[in-house]
């Protein structure tokens, strides 16, 4: 097992990395920019590092200053946690340069999933079922109708090294295809450094539903189960939870079969989520592949009774999986809602500030991932997400019921945040019923937002 571990994040990842550290006897070492000197994961971490002002490209995402902390620190291993450089093949490359274990797959299998197209082509290769569309990136726009012809409108343009919703579009028909092609690229080039973009079919009201999987250096291959993650706004998900209300048994069994198809064919070593879209008629297709722990990864701990974060750790540690498949049982339900500091009331727009006030609920069946405290200071520089609501119940009526009771008591003052927004959801009833898919809250909710 390793010594020390360092935690190239920040906020509540960091602060569930840090906890799993010390529950296994691992000392842990916290980075920060010079506007997180105070925060939460820096107090709890034994050893902390300053690499950078306060924008991420000149701290978070700068990879000399974190390896620089690291070669410091005398560390045995970097968790990435989940944004930032989580994903990014040549940190990881990197770190195995400087016989820095990363807590994580090879930068290869990190690589081919990164690269849509490459993972669709991979995907198509094992067996996996793809949403139709074009074979890898389009390379003209003529390239682009012609396929859009053959497939139907309407389609989706995405970019080829795409990642949380950014670098896509719609197109409903020829008109559309030539502005959306070009804005698609346009977003990539900026966002992913890519402009490159596939072409597929785009799917009406499907639900988006991801099977987490776990595997070893020893060829164990598993999967925990599904999670729904159809509330999102803007491709980004809101509320996640496990089981998926729309998955019965047999498509279970079938979704599973698939992503542990997925994960060996890319050779994959440790947590990783395949992630489908489900159509009306109970047809699933392959999106992506996330290569790391997911913002939603504690629905599937509350049913399996798992620890995903520690399990990551042994993985990279080289200790082979400690449950094989037959021991994964599903017990109840969870629910988890992400509270970002926005203004669902004024656009969604960010609440950064001080918070004054800071009482988080408990009670049977919660649990709160945050990463913040009263007095901490919500910074404008990075993500809006500050804390997540998990409750467990025996079943989901009782799972919703407990979300209900702690969103009433969470007290946060100072700032705004999305608090109201997930207790008008609930009280839905086509929410309580299950009747969701990807776009139900921008046409259902937010139809004024």
């Amino acid at each position: 097992m390793f010594n020390k571990v360092l935690i190239a994040n920040r906020g509540e990842i960091a602060v569930r990395v840090i906890r799993a550290c010390r529950e296994l006897g691992i000392r842990t070492v916290a980075v920060f920019s010079e506007a997180d000197e105070d925060s939460l994961h820096v107090a709890l971490a034994d050893e902390a590092y300053c690499i950078g002002p306060a924008p991420a490209t000149r701290s978070y995402l700068h990879i000399p200053s974190l390896i620089e902390a690291a070669s410091k620190a005398g560390v045995d291993a970097v968790h990435p946690g989940y944004g930032f450089l989580a994903e990014n093949a040549h940190f990881a490359a990197v770190c195995k340069t400087w016989g820095i274990e990363f807590i994580g797959p090879s930068p290869e299998a990190i690589e081919t999933m990164g690269l849509k197209s490459r993972a669709r082509e991979t995907m198509m290769r094992a067996g996996v079922p793809v949403v139709p569309g074009s074979d890898g990136t389009v390379n003209s726009d003529e390239e682009a109708m012609e396929i859009a012809e053959e497939i139907g409108y309407p389609v989706l343009i995405k970019a080829a090294a795409g990642g949380g919703g950014r670098g896509i579009r719609v197109a409903r028909n020829r008109d559309e295809m030539i502005e959306a092609l070009a804005s698609a690229r346009r977003e990539a080039e900026a966002t992913f450094g890519n402009g490159a973009v596939y072409v597929e079919k785009f799917l009406e009201e499907p639900r988006h539903v991801e099977i987490q999987v776990m595997a070893d250096k020893h060829g164990h291959i598993v999967h925990l189960g599904e999670r729904e993650c159809s509330v999102q706004r803007r491709r980004q998900k809101l509320i996640e939870e496990a089981p998926s209300p729309a998955v019965d048994a047999d498509l279970r069994a079938r979704m599973a079969e698939a992503a542990l198809r997925a994960a060996a064919a890319v050779d994959y070593v440790g947590a990783g989520t395949v992630e489908f879209l489900v159509d009306r008629y109970g047809n699933f297709y392959f999106i992506e592949m996330n290569t790391r722990i997911q913002v939603e990864h504690p629905v599937t701990e509350a049913v399996t009774g798992i620890d995903l974060v520690k399990e990551q750790i042994r993985i990279a540690a080289g200790e082979p999986l400690s449950f094989r498949q037959d021991d994964v049982r599903f017990n109840g339900w969870a629910i988890e809602c992400r509270i970002n500091a926005e203004d669902p009331g004024n656009r969604f727009l960010p609440s950064p500030g001080t918070i004054t006030a800071w009482e988080e609920p408990g009670g049977p069946g919660i649990r709160v991932d945050s990463g913040v405290r009263a007095g901490s200071v919500v910074q404008p520089y990075y993500d809006s997400l500050v804390a997540k609501v998990i409750a467990w119940g025996r079943d989901r009526e009782e799972a919703i019921a407990r979300m209900e009771r702690a969103l009433a008591e969470f007290r946060i003052e100072g700032i705004k945040t999305t608090v109201p927004l997930y207790r008008e959801i609930l009280a839905r009833e086509d929410f309580r019923q299950g009747a969701v898919h990807t776009r139900w809250l921008e046409e259902e909710v937010l139809t004024g937002s």
